[in-house]
Order: C-alpha cells, then sequence, then structure tokens
C-alpha cells in the first residue's frame, strides 16, 4: 500500500487518470463493467496494478478500497470499492477470483 503519495481517493484517482487509467470500473453481477462502454470482463482477464484502503476521517468504519487495473484487452482504469460492514459483497467475491498472479501490488 502506499500512502505518500495522496491521502484521499480523489487525488489518487486523478494521480492514475494522468497516467493513461481513464476507464472507470463497477461490479456488475459477476463481472467488472466499463461504466462507459458497457464491456464485461471476468476475474482472469483483470490486473491489479495497485490497490490503496481508505477511512473514513470521522466515521472509521466508512472504508474503501481503490483499485488501479488493467484488462486483457489493454484498457486501463479505477475502480473505488466500499469494503467492511457497509461493503458490497458481489465487489469483494469479484476481486477475491482475480488469480493472485494478476496482482501486481
Amino acid at each position: 500500500m502506499d500512502h505518500n503519495y495522496a491521502k484521499s481517493e480523489r487525488k489518487n484517482i486523478e494521480k492514475y487518470q494522468d497516467k493513461g487509467y481513464k476507464s472507470n470500473y463497477n461490479v456488475k453481477d459477476d463481472g467488472l463493467l466499463d461504466v462507459a462502454t458497457k464491456k464485461k470482463y471476468k476475474p482472469e482477464e483483470v490486473t491489479v496494478v495497485k490497490e490503496y484502503r481508505y477511512e473514513g476521517m470521522s466515521n472509521p468504519s466508512d472504508m474503501s478500497i481503490l483499485y488501479i487495473i488493467e484488462t486483457a484487452d489493454n484498457n486501463k482504469g479505477t475502480a473505488l470499492i466500499g469494503y467492511g460492514p457497509s461493503g458490497d459483497i458481489n465487489a469483494a467475491e469479484f476481486f477475491k477470483a482475480i488469480p493472485k498472479e494478476n496482482y501486481k501490488s
């Protein structure tokens, strides 16, 4: 985990957008969905370049993970996913299903 560059999700998203990670992804059903193109990716088609974990300033139970992602067809982008007690279970299951060798960080 990299705590040195930015303290907020937004700052890290902007940092990676400047590096070409322009797509935004959400987990939909059993796949990772590119919000703009509506293309869906399976876990084995996704590489996690980096991940950042955050806790809410006023409420530590507000937790999120920012995933920096590259896909098998060379798209790059980010996915901001809630985790913890109020997290998205489908998103957690999707990221657990990504093969370990597809995690670079």
